[in-house]
């Protein structure tokens, strides 16, 4: 499995003082005035590249774009003149330089390095299937009033999720879409809950909603699947539970579908504007996109891709959608002076670089608005793997922790969740943290439906549980070396933000 959030660093998250929009220069003036011409296009002898070209969202300006596109030597795939993103193939190797120069154009650039998706690297340890003798023990020792499976799910209880359900499982009204590798809804945990005419496979930027184009293309594209069932799997004695188990899910597709399973650009931006276009009210973000960990505003190619991404989740936002999004597992310090990135360009071959965090961005999660989620394991510490930062991380959520060894039948510190064809997996990483925190801001919407994006993170900031940091120092290893420093207190802090979400909380 590729490029998922919970396999992958985090970059700092967009301090409240800076604003995105002005750092990018989204303004006319930053782009030349010059129009191009038919002669400044080379010839198209390079290998095709998407692109993503980025101007103000007015008919008029996306038209006079697109013919410049033309002459440069690109074909429009998609033009998304609400937020003035247009997604460009082009096997011009100039292309990218020509058209910054067209008027009009306030950024651009090319979404891969290379012109197929390469097979990325497994950075999360591999799922751990529930065997059938293991679930059948289980589901018969089940306590009445449970889901079979529930027993080995000490993250919901570690949430008060259980008990939320009792009170108030979620409104049908609110649906939360998986932004990923893709959701089996036929999934019997799944498939009561599951809102197809709200999901799409967003691959390659343009949406395509034919009936079960959301759904993984085979087993190891379990990663949605599993997210999906953290949130929303049904209290049907099955097997086991979301933490909203009243809500819809949806499913958005936006994973290459090779072994790589990257998230390129023109992907997510086609997933936001789905989402928010169909009355999607959160979405969950398990992942960065490829296939640079970091995005650099001084690289024409990192800017404009940071520009279209953060057009579409703001577009969402302001069409009602709350974007949740998870931490990153390299357990870095997120508030620290610099970052070392070894894995980008991820779809080609990688050049170690030490980037500013105030400067170059990890998206969608260091986007302004998006909720940063930590993640926590048995014990309500810090994931030994879980990045971090003062001013990061807005919550934390349980995502995991192997090292965190529950009392459950299994003694499994890991997340159990739903998997393609029918079965059930414990994995661990960020990415399960999302979810849950996602579960408990739809619980939250179920009960304040008119709460716009901003009001529903502060209600999810409000409603959590903050341990502080840890009196001891945190060394997860035991080796007697510090692996992580907590700066903050009880009210916010970096390990944890604002606390550990509760879903308990979030209904009464």
């Amino acid at each position: 499995m590729a490029h998922l959030r919970s396999r992958h660093r985090l970059a700092l998250a967009i301090p409240v003082a800076l604003s995105l929009t002005a750092s990018l220069g989204f303004l006319p003036g930053v782009a030349s005035a010059a129009p191009l011409t038919a002669a400044a296009a080379t010839s198209a002898d390079g290998p095709v590249l998407p692109y993503v070209v980025n101007t103000k969202a007015d008919h008029r300006t996306v038209e006079s774009v697109k013919k410049a596109i033309a002459r440069a030597g690109g074909t429009v795939v998609i033009a998304y003149e609400k937020i003035g993103v247009i997604v460009v193939h082009s096997a011009n190797p100039a292309f990218g330089e020509q058209i910054r120069a067209a008027r009009g154009v306030q950024s651009a650039g090319a979404t891969r390095t290379a012109p197929l998706t390469a097979a990325g690297t497994t950075q999360e340890g591999a799922a751990q299937p529930l065997s059938a003798a293991d679930a059948a023990e289980l589901a018969r020792s089940a306590p009445a009033g449970s889901e079979p499976l529930e027993a080995d799910q000490w993250d919901l209880r570690a949430i008060g999720a259980d008990k939320a359900a009792k009170i108030n499982p979620g409104s049908r009204n609110v649906t939360v879409a998986v932004i990923d590798t893709g959701v089996d809804d036929t999934h019997p945990d799944l498939a009561p809950n599951f809102s197809a005419s709200q999901s799409a496979n967003c691959v390659g930027g343009k949406p395509d909603t034919t009936y079960g184009s959301w759904r993984p293309v085979d087993a190891e594209h379990y990663h949605g699947t599993h997210v999906a069932g953290e949130i929303a799997a049904a209290r049907n004695d099955i097997g086991v539970a979301g933490v909203a188990p009243g809500v819809k899910v949806a499913g958005i597709t936006v994973a290459e579908p090779d072994a790589g399973q990257l998230f390129f650009p023109e992907s997510v931006v086609c997933a936001f504007v789905f989402a928010a276009d169909h009355g999607v009210e959160i979405t969950n973000n398990s992942y960065y996109v490829d296939p640079w960990l970091y995005n650099c505003l001084d690289d024409p190619d990192q800017r404009a891709i940071v520009d279209a991404v953060n057009r579409a989740q703001l577009y969402a936002q302001k069409k009602g959608t709350l974007n949740v999004a998870a931490a990153g597992n390299s357990g870095d310090d997120l508030d620290a002076d610099a970052l070392v990135d070894e894995s980008s360009p991820d779809d080609s071959t990688p050049v170690p670089r030490t980037v500013d965090p105030h400067e170059c961005f990890d998206i969608p999660t260091q986007l302004p608005g998006v909720v940063t989620v930590s993640s926590t394991g048995v014990n309500s510490a810090k994931s030994y793997y879980s990045s971090y930062g003062y001013g990061v991380v807005d919550v934390a959520a349980p995502g995991g922790d192997r090292y965190q060894i529950p009392d459950t039948p299994s003694k499994n510190g890991r997340i159990l969740s739903t998997m393609p064809n029918n079965q059930y997996a414990f994995l661990q990483g960020t990415s399960m943290a999302s979810p849950h925190a996602a579960g408990v801001a739809a619980l939250l919407k179920s009960k304040y439906p008119r709460a716009t994006p901003a009001q529903l993170q502060a209600l999810l900031k409000a409603q959590a549980s903050n341990p502080g940091c840890p009196t001891d120092p945190y060394d997860w290893d035991g080796d007697g070396v510090v692996d992580a420093t907590c700066v903050g207190g009880k009210r916010l802090n970096g390990f944890y933000g604002a606390g550990i979400v509760n879903a308990l909380r979030a209904v009464k």
